[in-house]
């Protein structure tokens, strides 16, 4: 498991050689002056790691203001469903496509030489030629496109964001690491690399992460408000990626809170996703991850250490909340705002990793160069992070977390504000929405076509647009079709309120087993002896997804990685 909970964790960026698509006359004759209010300006941001339910809208407990005003103005989905992991999230968001048809049915920090061995297109870890992004797209139809944050899906010559449709960008090269200009990575054999529109640059001696992504997309935006052009902004914040830092005074904010624990928190978060009635009142059945300990347990050293962790993860929200709110509070006053498009979502589930789960971490030399101590925990040059136990309470009453197809791994929150004034704002939505959904909802809302040429061997759309959900004339976009997963051999298929799913060992049997979601959200009864008939459908369903998007039956290839180390103990010295 050491080696998977990297992947999932150590977010890496992987693209691949431009779409060979340049600028065309369209994007030439884009009209310079006078608005057009039928092509919305777009903003996406997205969260990393992020819990179901820490966000207020969706039950949590941390201060989110911004994105709770955000929730009142747009609609909120309860049903989103991403991938486990980070790339294969993103490469589905920017293409509209499956993760192995857009070259990440793998991470790049995962080292797997007889699977490598066989040069699948699907799994080279990064963004393949059969699929297009949004911003390339977007930036040929006369939009300004621009990003910051983490990348996650390529580096090198041809893989930056500035290679795939972004104009302007300032990335972090690589997924995860220090949020502190001193560039220490997550363990040993990674890097951090920060880039400008391809070009390495030296983050400055004041910079935190999601101060610094917030003032360059600002600084993008504005540098080019006055050719009335729409934009493309994809806001990519490492927030709240371990390792956990915040400023001093946002971690001040909660010194206390989080005493009661994560079981108590794992209550509180269950009850409240009950009143919001995302899931049953009469919920009964639940799936704990056994290797958790107790919270009352533990001794008292442990729990003021866990506790500081999870206050400096709260601070982390809180202070990106806020940056959020510089965002639009900047689009507010040059009356950019009303007029634009917001997606606020997580890329998966809460980060239940560990420090040392991290290839070359194991042997603890290179964790014993940060000061743990209470005090400097959440400061620079520590390395904390939220861990099972708290990740368990942000995905109450899902079963298990990130990397895992689990609901608990990839059902994350949504939340989408429509140019204007929404007919039916600060309302839920229940349907099954799926992160490829996101594409076609924005060409749609753009009125930029998608590329119908089969010589270019461009994958077709497997997401649908939102539109219609959206402006409230359908509950649903998904009334009869599935949508399949896999990733590091875990496998799932859901439709309508089915799910099937396999956990190889130790997680689970290795076999297909049946949950209905509808009354036990939670994937704790295996109903496939009272429905074989509608499991086997189910697999031959996954089995049509597996062949339509190049899935590797790769069986065995991960085995020797697997490891069944959920709760490490903790440093406090």
């Amino acid at each position: 498991m050491r080696h998977i909970y990297f992947g999932f964790f150590a977010c890496f960026l992987l693209t691949v050689s431009s779409c060979k698509n340049t600028a065309t006359k369209q994007e030439n004759a884009a009209t310079t002056s006078g608005k057009d209010s039928s092509r919305p300006n777009i903003l996406i941001i997205v969260a990393d790691d992020l819990g179901y339910s820490d966000i207020a809208p969706f039950g949590g407990n941390i201060e989110t203001p911004v994105i709770s005003r955000l929730a009142k103005e747009g609609m909120h989905f309860s049903g989103f469903h991403v991938l486990p992991t980070c790339s294969p999230t993103r490469s589905a968001l920017l293409t509209g496509n499956d993760n192995h048809v857009a070259g990440l049915g793998i991470m790049s920090e995962m080292d797997y030489p007889a699977l490598h061995q066989l040069n699948l297109p699907g799994y080279r870890a990064h963004l393949s030629d059969e699929v297009v992004t949004i911003p390339e797209l977007l930036h040929n139809n006369g939009y300004h496109t621009y990003m910051t944050g983490k990348w996650h899906l390529g580096e090198g010559p041809g893989q930056d964001p500035h290679d795939r449709g972004f104009e302007e960008s300032f990335i972090l090269g690589t997924g995860g690491g220090s949020h502190w200009n001193d560039r220490k990575a997550l363990a040993p054999p990674q890097h951090m690399e920060y880039t400008r529109n391809g070009t390495v640059v030296e983050p400055p001696l004041d910079f935190y992460s999601s101060k610094n992504y917030t003032d360059s997309m600002i600084h993008f935006i504005d540098q080019n408000k006055s050719d009335k052009k729409p934009f493309f902004a994809y806001l990519s914040y490492t927030a709240v990626h371990d390792p956990l830092h915040a400023p001093d005074e946002y971690i001040a904010k909660y010194k206390g809170k989080f005493d009661i624990g994560w079981d108590s928190l794992w209550t509180l978060r269950l009850h409240n996703l009950q009143s919001l009635g995302i899931v049953p009142e009469n919920l009964n059945r639940f799936s704990k991850n056994p290797k958790i300990p107790q919270w009352k347990s533990l001794s008292k050293e442990q729990q003021k250490a866990f506790a500081r962790d999870m206050e400096v993860y709260a601070a982390m929200l809180e202070y990106l909340d806020m940056s959020m709110g510089r965002v639009i509070d900047y689009l507010k006053k040059e009356g950019l705002y009303e007029n634009t498009m917001v997606v606020f979502m997580s890329d998966n589930g809460a980060n239940g990793a560990t420090a040392d789960t991290y290839p070359g971490n194991a042997d603890g030399k290179y964790l014993s160069q940060f000061n743990n101590k209470y005090e400097n925990r959440g400061k620079r040059n520590s390395y904390v992070e939220m861990g099972p136990g708290w990740a368990q309470a942000s995905s109450a009453p899902f079963r298990l977390f990130k990397t895992f197809a689990t609901e608990g791994g990839i059902k994350a929150p949504l939340i989408i504000k429509m140019p204007g004034k929404m007919n039916h704002a600060g309302e839920w939505n229940k349907s099954f929405v799926h992160v490829t959904d996101l594409m076609p909802t924005i060409l749609e809302l753009s009125n930029t076509p998608y590329p119908n040429d089969p010589g270019k061997k461009i994958h077709p759309l497997v997401g649908k647009s939102l539109v219609p959900v959206l402006k409230g004339d359908s509950v649903s976009v998904h009334t009869s079709e599935g949508m399949g997963w896999e990733l590091f051999e875990m496998k799932a298929y859901i439709k309508g309120r089915w799910k099937i799913l396999r956990l190889p060992r130790p997680f689970g049997s290795g076999e297909w087993q049946l949950y209905d979601l509808d009354t036990d959200p939670a994937e704790t009864t295996d109903l496939s002896q009272q429905h074989p008939d509608i499991k086997a459908d189910l697999i031959k369903a996954w089995n049509v997804y597996a062949t339509q998007n190049k899935v590797y039956d790769h069986h065995g290839h991960y085995d020797s990685v697997y490891k069944a180390s959920y709760m490490p103990g903790k440093e406090n010295d």
